[in-house]
């Protein structure tokens, strides 16, 4: 499980600079908003295929059903960084004397790192779990 929770975070680590860096591409021929949006996406997108060839097991499922499953562990981190930064940039670090412009900073890296343990856990027991092996055969495809 180490090496495998390693490769996950070095797949993140790789997804985040496509995210980022593809925001740029994007940029030049759509308004911000929008090419943070497909960054995002294709972000993400890269970070499940190189999680499906280096890091997980095959599961069984199609493709697609892995990649919304993907997706909805995503949407769920997603939640994690907006709960954890707002959290602690408007309420704990301020509490404790950290200034506002700093508190924000902080409360987003800590927030951004929060997800790695949930995501890894909810890949490797929801998005690549492998399908019972019960289902008819005409559902396996």
């Amino acid at each position: 499980m180490r090496s495998q929770f390693l490769a996950f975070l070095l797949v993140g680590g790789f997804a985040a600079a496509a995210n980022w860096g593809s925001r740029f591409f994007f940029s030049l021929f759509l308004p911000l908003t929008a090419s943070i949006a497909c960054a995002y996406l294709f972000g993400m997108t890269v970070a499940y295929a190189l999680n499906r060839l280096f890091v997980f097991e095959r599961s069984g499922r199609s493709a697609a059903d892995e990649y919304g499953r993907f997706a909805l562990v995503n949407v769920v981190a997603l939640a994690q960084v907006w709960l954890v930064t707002l959290v602690l940039g408007q309420y704990a670090l301020p509490f404790l004397g950290v200034s506002a412009g700093l508190s924000v900073a902080i409360a987003h890296a800590i927030g951004v790192a929060s997800p790695v343990f949930t995501s890894y856990f909810g890949h490797r027991h929801f998005t690549f779990a492998a399908r019972p092996s019960d289902a008819p055969p005409s559902q396996r495809d």
